[in-house]
C-alpha cells in the first residue's frame, strides 16, 4: 500500500508513520517529491488497522497497491526513475546506447570495438566474459580474464561497463570489474540470483525472459528492488513465439506498455530481438520511436569469425550510419544523446 503524506507534513510526521509501519513488520519505501513525500509499504496488511493509520499526523489518504508487483508499480512513484552510473544516465529524457561484442575474445579485439562505438556515440561498453550457451560446446567466455580486459578497456576508452552475471557465486567478482550487472534471460526468474544483485550498491540490467509475460517481468524486478537495490533498467530482448523467420520476436508492444505500468527505464535489444543484423537498423529506429529509453547493440569487427552471436552483430561501419540516424530521429523525438 502506499500512504500519501500532506503536502506540509513535517519530517517528523513522516517518521512516526513510518517508525509505526516497520514496528508491524513493513518494509518501508519512502519516495521524496517536490510537493508530496509518499510511503511505500510492502507486507501483511491484516495486521495493520488502516483508519488509525489514517489518522496519524501528517497523513492524507492510504492507497492500496493491486498489482502484484509493488516497488516497480507507477502507482507507487509517478515520475520515471533515472537510473545514473556516474556521468551516464539511463532513463528520463536521454537516449543511451550500449553497444559491444557479444563475447570478449581478446583485449585487442575489445578495443578495437569499444573506439569505434565510442567515436559514433555509445557510452557503455557491453562484453561477456560469462557466456551462457545452449550447447556446453560452445565458447562460455573467458571468465574472470574476460572482465579484466573489459575493465581495462573501458578505463581506457573512458566508458562505462556492462556484462553478464550468471551466477550467485561470481556476483562479487563481477562487481569488482563492471559498472552494470546484466541478468540475461535465461536467468531472469533465478530468484537466488535476482536477490544476490538486489544486495549491490551497482545497477542492475534485467533482460526479459525467453518466453516471460510482462508481469513475471516486473516481478523478476521487484526482487531486485525488495532487496534493496533501486537501480533497475529493464531490457525488452524479443520473446520465442511459433515464427521462425527470425531469432524472436521483438515485442515493441512490451516497450509501450512497461513504460505504463512502471517507474523504471526500459532499454531494448535489437540484436538478440531480431537475430539478423539486417534488421537491426529499421528495428532500432521503431523501439527508440515507441519511447526505448536506451539500445543494446552487438558490434563486432569481424562478425563473420565471432564466437558468438555473429549472424546478428553490425560491423562498426553499419554501427555509426545507425548512430546517426538515431540522432536525427531524437532530434524529432526531443530526446538527446548521453
Amino acid at each position: 500500500m502506499i500512504i500519501v503524506m500532506k503536502p506540509r507534513a513535517s519530517q517528523e510526521e513522516i517518521d512516526k508513520v513510518e517508525n509505526k509501519l516497520l514496528s508491524l513488520g513493513f518494509k518501508t519505501h519512502p519516495i521524496y517529491g517536490d510537493v508530496k513525500t509518499v510511503i511505500g509499504a510492502i507486507g501483511d496488511k491484516s495486521r495493520v488497522d488502516i483508519e488509525a493509520l489514517s489518522n496519524l499526523p501528517g497523513v492524507e489518504a492510504i492507497v492500496p497497491i493491486m498489482k502484484p508487483y509493488k516497488l516497480v508499480n507507477r502507482e507507487l512513484k509517478s515520475s520515471n526513475s533515472i537510473v545514473r552510473i556516474g556521468d551516464v544516465e539511463v532513463g528520463g529524457n536521454k537516449l543511451t546506447i550500449m553497444a559491444g561484442p557479444c563475447a570478449i575474445e581478446g583485449y585487442d579485439q575489445l578495443l578495437e570495438v569499444a573506439k569505434s562505438v565510442k567515436q559514433s556515440g555509445a557510452t557503455i561498453l557491453r562484453g561477456g566474459a560469462f557466456k551462457p550457451r545452449t550447447s556446453p560446446y560452445s565458447f562460455r567466455g573467458l571468465e574472470e580474464e574476460g572482465l579484466k580486459i573489459l575493465q581495462h578497456v573501458s578505463s581506457e576508452t573512458n566508458m562505462k561497463s556492462i556484462t553478464e552475471v550468471v551466477d550467485t557465486r561470481d556476483v562479487e567478482l563481477v562487481c569488482q570489474y563492471v559498472d552494470i550487472l546484466q541478468i540475461g534471460a535465461r536467468n531472469m526468474q533465478n530468484f537466488r540470483l535476482l536477490s544476490e544483485v538486489g544486495k549491490m550498491d551497482k545497477p542492475v540490467l534485467l533482460k526479459r525472459g525467453l518466453s516471460a509475460t510482462i508481469e513475471e517481468w516486473l516481478m523478476a524486478a521487484e526482487y531486485i528492488l525488495a532487496a534493496g537495490n533501486p537501480n533497475v533498467i529493464l531490457c525488452e530482448r524479443g520473446i520465442r513465439t511459433f515464427e521462425t523467420a527470425t531469432r524472436n520476436t521483438m515485442d515493441i508492444n512490451a516497450v509501450v506498455l512497461v513504460k505504463q505500468l512502471s517507474h523504471l527505464p526500459v532499454i531494448a535489444d535489437p540484436s538478440h530481438g531480431t537475430g539478423l543484423w539486417r534488421l537491426v537498423h529499421d528495428v532500432s529506429l521503431g523501439l527508440v520511436a515507441a519511447g526505448a529509453d536506451g539500445l543494446m547493440i552487438e558490434v563486432h569487427g569481424d562478425p563473420a569469425n565471432a564466437t558468438s552471436d555473429g549472424p546478428q552483430s553490425l560491423r562498426p561501419d553499419k554501427f555509426d550510419l545507425l548512430m546517426k540516424d538515431l540522432t536525427a530521429l531524437c532530434s524529432v523525438l526531443g530526446k538527446q544523446f548521453t
